[in-house]
């Protein structure tokens, strides 16, 4: 497996990224960091906007958002938090407007961190946060009632250190709660003004029309990638239909689609969700690497990385659709941004899906029933 693309995009970035992940920076080591943040707002002066839901729930965002999950959660180690307030902050200088995080990622860590890094930017951002587990544990099960919901949506505003959640998430549908009690609560969440708008997410088709019925939706948040294609077939053209935006989480898969994970990858399964799924495994990922070469293959010749491919195929999708990919490297992070830049023409986008169709994804993306009780 060829990992060359991504690893010269290291090298070139080699300070970044160390000052992202090494240990306490030096004044030099942060004062290097900000002065290449800063000219990294040159090469983006008008970092794409887009606007997710439609009418009164209509919220403009960045093109990308940042996935703030693995900063502390499910990703085989957890960062230094000091270097992730960093990371947030250089995120906000680059121009993303949208953060994503939930009561679930820790439990709780994740919403306090986010809360402390944008405490000082709170009006030029927007914070998406949710709801809908045991305690705030998806290893518990369920647990959307109007009582929890509000419950929770008061711890997470202490978290977050703020007075409103912008975008506030069902972060699994409840069977056992109608889905117009939930979003009749977030209706007046709304109405009192703690919440600005309401999401959900991996919902299907019915639950959304009838949820979207009671209370507008801005965003469906759902796995999307070029290794996760189901939304395709339903989810998104029904976003299109009632006017709602559609936010992928994981657009690139966990970490594969970017070449630098292989089949001698190890993960924490203690901290880490991979170690359990099947598209991890490493059949899977052998079986899989087909399209890191298509992907290589298509980018190399217009000064794209892998990671880069993945993320300027989802925006060519529907003008609709942000994606929130989530990193704990400075490097990467300005990586996945530089995507936006990046125009299909007509004839290039139908060559690469020419390509990708010939590749069969192997391995479920969850275990069982797995998918209801674990995220991102």
């Amino acid at each position: 497996m060829d990992n060359q693309n991504r690893r010269n995009f290291f090298k070139t970035s080699a300070i970044l990224s160390m000052g992202a992940v090494g240990g306490i920076a030096s004044v030099a080591a942060d004062t290097k960091i900000n002065s290449d943040v800063r000219d990294s707002k040159k090469a983006i002066p008008n970092f794409e906007k887009r606007v997710l839901g439609s009418g009164v729930a209509a919220l403009e965002v960045s093109a990308f958002g940042l996935g703030c999950m693995g900063m502390s959660y499910h990703r085989s180690f957890v960062a230094e938090k000091q270097k992730m307030i960093e990371m947030i902050h250089a995120a906000v200088d680059l121009g993303v407007t949208l953060f994503d995080t939930a009561e679930a990622y820790g439990p709780l860590t994740n919403e306090r961190l986010v809360g402390e890094a944008l405490q000082q930017v709170r009006k030029d951002v927007k914070i998406a946060t949710k709801f809908g587990f045991i305690d705030g544990q998806p290893n518990r099960g369920l647990d959307s009632r109007p009582k929890t919901i509000r419950k929770v949506v008061e711890q997470s505003l202490k978290n977050l250190r703020t007075d409103y959640i912008d975008i506030l998430y069902q972060h699994r549908v409840d069977k056992n709660v109608p889905i117009e009690d939930v979003a009749g609560t977030v209706k007046e969440l709304i109405a009192e003004g703690k919440v600005k708008h309401f999401g959900m997410s991996e919902a299907g088709v019915d639950v959304i029309r009838k949820a979207h019925r009671e209370q507008p939706l801005t965003a469906l948040q759902s796995e999307f990638s070029l290794m996760t294609r189901e939304p395709e077939h339903n989810v998104i053209p029904l976003c299109e239909e009632l006017g709602i935006g559609f936010v992928p989480y994981s657009p690139l898969s966990r970490g594969f689609i970017t070449g630098y994970i292989n089949e001698r990858t190890k993960y924490i399964a203690s901290n880490d969700n991979r170690a359990s799924l099947p598209r991890y495994e490493r059949e899977a990922v052998i079986a899989n690497w087909p399209l890191i070469d298509v992907l290589k293959s298509f980018g190399d010749y217009r000064g794209l990385t892998v990671a880069q491919v993945a993320l300027a195929w989802l925006l060519a999708k529907k003008p609709f659709i942000v994606p929130i990919p989530g990193t704990t490297k400075l490097a990467h992070l300005k990586e996945n941004l530089d995507a936006s830049k990046f125009t299909f023409a007509t004839e290039d986008l139908k060559e690469l899906d020419l390509a990708l169709s010939k590749v069969k994804i192997m391995g479920d993306r969850y275990t069982g029933t797995s998918a209801q009780q674990t995220d991102k």
